[in-house]
C-alpha cells in the first residue's frame, strides 16, 4: 500500500512538475518551434510577467478585501500584454534583422536578457521617465519623418541625428531630475534582492489524497491553466484566420508571401504570442517561489529541454516530454525510485546517489542526450516541407 501511495504521489508530483516546465516552454514551442528563433531572453519575459504580478498584487492590496484575493485573475492578462508588447519590440528592433543567422540572433537575444536582468535590479523613477522621453523623442520623430517622400534617402542621416540627440536630451532631463529629488526618485523599485508574491487565501493550503499526501491549490491551478493555455492556442492555430496565416508562413514562407500573407505581421503576431505565454508562465511560476532577476535563468533550460525533446514545433510533443522531464525530475530527485529498488541494494545505492535537485537533474540531462542520439528529431519529428526548408 505504501508502494502505491509513494507511485501515486510522485506521479502526482511529476504532472505538477511538468506543468509548470510546460506553461513556461509553451511560448518557447512558439518562437523556437515555428519561427525557428533562438531566443535566450525568453527567461527574462518570464521574469518580467513575475514581476508584474508582483506589482499587481501590491496595487490590489491597497483596494483592501475582497479585491486582494483576486489579484492572480487580472494580472495574467496584464503579464500576458505587457510581455507581448516587450516581444513586439524585440521582434521589430532586433529579430527581424537578424532571421536565418541562428548565431547572431542567440547572441542578440542573451545580450537583451542581460540587458533585461540589469533593468529590473536599477530601474527607478528617473530611469523609466528618461525611457519614455526618448521613447517619445525618438520613435515619434522616426514617425513624423517617416512621412516624407524622400525617407529612404535620407534614412541613415535621420538616424544618426536622432539617436544622440534623443538620448542626450532624456539623460539631460533624467540627470535633473535626480538632482532635485534626490533619493525619492532614485531609489531603485526593486533591487537585487528577491520579492515575494503572497498566493491568494483561495490558493492556499490544497486536498488531502488517501489521508497521506496533499495536492496543493496553488499546482492544481498552474494544471489548470496549463491546459487552457494549451486549448487556446489549439483554438487558435486551427480555428483562426491568423493561425492559419501563422502555419503557412511556417510551412513555406516564399509561397505565402506569393498569396499575399503579411509575413512580417505574422512574424510579429507570433513573438508577441509566444512572448505573452512567457509572461504567463512568469504569473504561474510566482506563485511557487519568490521572485528575482535570475528568474527566468532558472527555467530557460529546462524550457528548451522540452520542446527539443518533444519535437521542434510540435506543441503535442512539448505536453509529452513536459510530463515524461518532470516526472523523472522528481521521481529521482526526491528517492522514490531508490525506495521502490531497495531490494536490490546496487540499484539503490546507485539511485540514492541521484537523490539529490541538482544530482536528478545530472540524470535528466544524460537521459536527454542518450534519447537524442536515437531520436535527434524528437518524440514527434518534423516531417514533410518544413524539414526540407
Amino acid at each position: 500500500m505504501l508502494i502505491v501511495q509513494g507511485l501515486l504521489e510522485g506521479l502526482f508530483n511529476g504532472l505538477s512538475i511538468g506543468a509548470v516546465l510546460l506553461v513556461a516552454a509553451l511560448g518557447l514551442a512558439i518562437v523556437f518551434g515555428l519561427m525557428g528563433v533562438i531566443n535566450m531572453a525568453h527567461g527574462e519575459f518570464m521574469m518580467l510577467g513575475a514581476y508584474t504580478t508582483f506589482i499587481v498584487q501590491n496595487v490590489f492590496k491597497t483596494f483592501g478585501s475582497p479585491w486582494s484575493e483576486t489579484y492572480i485573475i487580472f494580472a495574467l492578462p496584464v503579464a500576458f500584454l505587457l510581455t507581448a508588447g516587450f516581444g513586439i519590440l524585440l521582434e521589430r528592433g532586433v529579430i527581424r534583422y537578424l532571421y536565418g543567422r541562428p548565431l547572431e540572433t542567440l547572441l542578440a537575444t542573451w545580450g537583451v536578457s542581460l540587458i533585461l536582468q540589469q533593468f529590473v535590479r536599477s530601474v527607478n523613477w528617473v530611469l523609466a521617465i528618461a525611457i519614455v522621453i526618448f521613447s517619445a523623442l525618438f520613435f515619434g520623430g522616426l514617425w513624423f519623418i517617416a512621412k516624407r517622400a524622400d525617407y529612404d534617402r535620407i534614412k541613415t542621416l535621420v538616424w544618426t541625428i536622432m539617436l544622440p540627440l534623443s538620448a542626450a536630451i532624456s539623460g539631460a532631463i533624467g540627470f535633473v531630475l535626480a538632482q532635485t529629488f534626490k533619493l525619492t526618485v532614485t531609489k531603485p523599485w526593486f533591487g537585487a534582492q528577491n520579492v515575494d508574491v503572497t498566493a491568494p487565501a483561495w490558493l492556499r493550503g490544497g486536498v488531502r489524497v488517501f489521508g497521506t499526501f496533499q495536492i496543493p491549490y496553488a499546482r492544481l491551478f498552474i494544471i489548470i491553466l496549463t491546459a487552457a493555455c494549451m486549448a487556446g492556442i489549439y483554438l487558435f492555430l486551427q480555428k483562426s484566420k491568423w493561425g492559419l496565416r501563422i502555419r503557412s508562413v511556417t510551412q513555406n514562407r516564399t509561397m505565402s508571401s506569393c498569396l499575399g500573407i503579411p509575413t512580417q505581421q505574422v512574424d510579429s503576431l507570433t513573438f508577441a504570442l509566444g512572448s505573452g505565454l512567457a509572461g504567463i508562465a512568469g504569473c504561474a511560476i510566482s506563485l511557487l517561489g519568490s521572485v528575482g532577476p535570475n528568474t527566468g535563468q532558472n527555467y530557460v533550460v529546462d524550457t528548451f529541454m522540452v520542446v527539443v525533446v518533444g519535437g521542434v514545433g510540435k506543441l503535442a510533443g512539448s505536453v509529452v516530454a513536459a510530463i515524461a522531464i518532470g516526472t523523472v525530475n522528481y521521481f529521482v530527485g526526491s528517492g522514490t525510485i531508490a525506495l521502490l529498488v531497495q531490494p536490490i541494494k546496487p540499484l539503490a545505492d546507485f539511485f540514492t546517489f541521484f537523490a539529490t535537485a541538482s544530482m536528478a537533474k545530472v540524470m535528466v540531462f544524460f537521459l536527454i542526450i542518450s534519447f537524442l542520439q536515437f531520436r535527434p528529431g524528437g518524440i514527434f519529428p518534423q516531417k514533410g516541407r518544413t524539414v526540407d526548408a
